[in-house]
């Protein structure tokens, strides 16, 4: 690993250990949804609304290959 890789990945601690001050209950819920409702077949809905009101909506139904992902995820943040 070189010193921009391991600078980055500094920065990208930081940046989740303030997101994570910001927005106490979101990793929360992502952990009560990681303990039993990621599994093949679950939908996972992703709303965006702008301060002006635009709203943006998208749906992922998860495939084994999401989950695996997924695994790789949250065993890298342990």
């Amino acid at each position: 690993m070189n010193f921009n890789q391991i600078t980055m990945l500094s920065k990208m601690k930081n940046a989740m250990e303030t997101f994570r001050r910001n927005h106490p209950k979101f990793p929360l819920f992502l952990n009560a949804v990681s303990q039993d409702a990621l599994v093949e077949g679950t939908i996972i809905e992703i709303n965006v609304t702008t301060p002006e009101g635009k709203n943006y909506c998208t749906n992922v139904k998860l495939k084994s290959s999401d989950l695996e992902l997924m695994e790789t995820l949250k065993n890298m943040n342990s």
